[in-house]
């Protein structure tokens, strides 16, 4: 069984910045790909940024330049730096992995909430 345990979230201003932590545990073998997702309430969940095993990363259009993915391998956590934040990027954020190589996202985090006040 997989963990996945966020951090970072909270209230900012617009044009500030927050960075967002996702920790790994459990029984991994191999992890395919991280990924952060995003949801407002009514919505459906989004794709924000997720980068491979290989190191190849995507972004959304509506955060490219402003949000930046990393991880850790060896610690098994993955990073989103969010700057220059704007009030439409308020949301729930989700953590996600692959670990079974099917090309989705087979864990997911219990979401961390994003404020961003105008």
């Amino acid at each position: 069984q997989v963990q996945l345990v966020e951090s970072g979230g909270g209230l900012v201003q617009a044009g500030g910045s927050l960075r967002l932590s996702c920790a790994a545990s459990g029984s991994i073998f191999v992890i395919y790909a991280m990924g952060w997702y995003r949801q407002v309430a009514g919505k459906q969940r989004e794709l924000v940024a997720d980068i491979t095993g290989g190191g190849r990363i995507n972004y959304a259009d509506s955060v490219k330049g402003r949000f930046t993915i990393s991880r850790d391998n060896a610690k098994k956590i993955v990073y989103l730096q969010m700057n220059s934040l704007k009030p439409e990027d308020t949301a729930v954020y989700y953590c996600a992995l692959e670990t079974r190589g099917a090309g989705e996202y087979d864990s997911w985090g219990q979401g961390t909430q994003v404020t961003v006040s105008s």
